[in-house]
């Protein structure tokens, strides 16, 4: 039987390995074809497809069983769940692995894109730009539900390179980052709640005024130009925030 061929990873030795492996390995599951197989390598494959220890690899995998997206058989090796929830709660690290897993998953449909005038939240990240190319895609669980829906203002010049179909496999740093080669400096993320306006409570299928959850990112790229900011707009009852951090 084949294996699944999970994405490529750089480690950043300033987080922890295991959770870098972690949400690579989760945004590569969430973001798999359809036909692709549902065992996973090996411990050791993993573990030096990644190049780290076999025992980082085993703590990865235990994160991911945990959430219910594996399942670990001894002596059959380790599966895909194709059932697991895609609801899972939004987690960040400081790791641009974490922000792609995050927006992963489910089945994501390219709802509308082209050449507009910059909304105040985006234009203030955009100094040099009046227009930018917006993309909005609307994510739905296994079962068709209507989980989440994004904007992405992205550069025009990048915008021109962007292959539609690859925003309905991957989140949009993701394509960024491995389909256009931007090298990403940092992102960062604003999450709030707030009420569903009259777009969102359609495209969501909730009561218009339901809470919701907004997240912002603005992605740099190694020279400081923000090259794309995002809107993500999640169900309430969907998805929660949390954020882990580490004290000396």
């Amino acid at each position: 039987m084949n294996a699944f061929a999970p994405d490529s990873l750089v480690l950043n030795r300033k987080l922890p390995l295991w959770y870098q492996v972690s949400q690579s390995l989760r945004a590569s599951i969430l973001g798999r074809r359809p036909e692709a197989p549902l065992r996973l390598p090996t411990e050791d494959d993993l573990a030096g497809h990644y190049g780290v220890s076999v025992l980082t690899m085993r703590q990865a995998l235990k994160e991911l069983e945990d959430e219910g997206l594996i399942s670990r058989h001894r002596r059959r090796g380790t599966f895909i769940e194709p059932a697991a929830q895609r609801g899972a709660p939004v987690k960040l690290l400081g790791s641009v692995d974490a922000i792609v897993a995050q927006q992963s998953g489910g089945r994501t449909s390219v709802i509308g894109h082209g050449t507009e005038p910059l909304p105040a939240e985006a234009a203030e990240h955009f100094p040099d730009l009046k227009e930018a190319v917006a993309y909005r895609r609307l994510r739905c669980d296994e079962k068709g539900e209507p989980t989440n829906w994004a904007e992405n203002f992205v550069r025009p010049d990048l915008a021109a390179r962007i292959d539609l179909g690859d925003l309905e496999r991957w989140p949009m740093t993701k394509v960024l980052r491995d389909a256009l080669g931007v090298r990403i400096s940092r992102i960062t993320d604003t999450v709030e709640a707030r009420l569903a306006a009259p777009e969102t409570a359609r495209l969501l299928q909730v009561p218009l005024l339901s809470p919701i959850l907004h997240y912002t990112g603005v992605t740099y790229d190694d020279t400081g130009r923000a090259v794309d900011v995002v809107r993500i707009h999640y169900r309430g009852d969907r998805f929660s925030f949390t954020v882990t951090m580490d004290a000396p």
